[in-house]
């Protein structure tokens, strides 16, 4: 599904929200949400459920197993999927679509995806037993001042900053740094995808361009555990979303194929997961 909003312009625009005001969603936006929660699909085949509930924070922001980290919020969204190999990067593709409309509507959102107690989150959500669920985001009206707790994760997450180009794309193999030029009418949906958010700002995407096809991987060690890995395809899966809906925004087509990767030396911690294969027209 293509977007109804402006979507490069709400991916630089949005930024993590930790402190908000000590006030519920209006009937209106929580309706609107709950609307397009309803609508969203992903272009993996991956059946992902999103829940929104509504459960009070105390006033100093703790009991709710946010550890501290979320202050004023009272309205959450989460994510829940089956335990299959393309899942988290579904449920990735389909969350920060929904929070990228939270961003346009004008509301506040952080992904948290280790910084809050799934017992109590699942719970409140009543999320099935059988399925996995990677994260939650508060969702309200940003406060006007951040929190110190907030003010010190930014400094020591370095939030703000991104990656180079240099260090994250590469032209046909992954010696030679693809530059805007090469990219061409992709420059926008990879610097997109170079702005997105990630998992303690780690920035796991890295992307092969091959003629008219992109190739998306996952950096990571090997040896970390199941979740920590599901966490890495969560964060591409919201790369691979930004990287979308841009190209759907600029009118470009193709499809998300697997392909073979034989025909290329895949540096050490890099781990394939899709392809963009752009339509000859674009």
């Amino acid at each position: 599904m293509k977007l109804s909003i402006p979507v490069a312009e709400t991916i630089q625009k949005r930024h993590s929200v930790r402190t908000y005001e000590d006030r519920t969603l209006s009937p209106q936006d929580r309706a609107a949400l709950l609307d397009y929660i309803n609508q969203l699909d992903n272009p993996f085949g991956v059946p992902v459920k999103k829940y929104i509930t509504d459960k009070k924070l105390s006033a100093d922001g703790e009991k709710l197993g946010t550890y501290g980290v979320i202050k004023g919020a009272s309205t959450f969204l989460g994510v829940s999927i089956p335990n299959t190999e393309m899942a988290p990067v579904a449920a990735g593709y389909e969350f920060e679509n929904l929070i990228l409309y939270a961003t346009n509507m004008g509301l506040g959102t952080v992904w948290l995806a280790a910084t809050f107690n799934r017992d109590s989150f699942a719970s409140a959500m009543h999320i099935p037993k059988d399925e996995l669920f990677p994260a939650i985001s508060p969702v309200g009206y940003p406060a006007a001042k951040r929190s110190l707790t907030e003010t010190l994760m930014r400094s020591t997450m370095k939030s703000s900053s991104r990656k180079e180009w240099a260090s994250l794309f590469y032209q046909e193999d992954f010696r030679t740094p693809l530059t805007k030029s090469m990219a061409g009418a992709y420059a926008q949906p990879l610097e997109m995808v170079r702005l997105a958010p990630s998992a303690k700002n780690a920035q796991p995407w890295r992307v092969r361009k091959d003629g008219n096809t992109y190739h998306f991987y996952a950096n990571y060690k090997p040896g970390i555990s199941k979740g920590e890995e599901a966490i890495k395809r969560v964060d591409l899966g919201i790369a691979l979303a930004h990287f979308h809906q841009t190209a759907l925004e600029q009118g470009l087509t193709g499809t998300f194929e697997t392909m073979p990767q034989e025909d290329v030396a895949i540096p050490e911690n890099t781990h394939y997961i899709i392809s963009w294969h752009a339509d000859e027209t674009n």
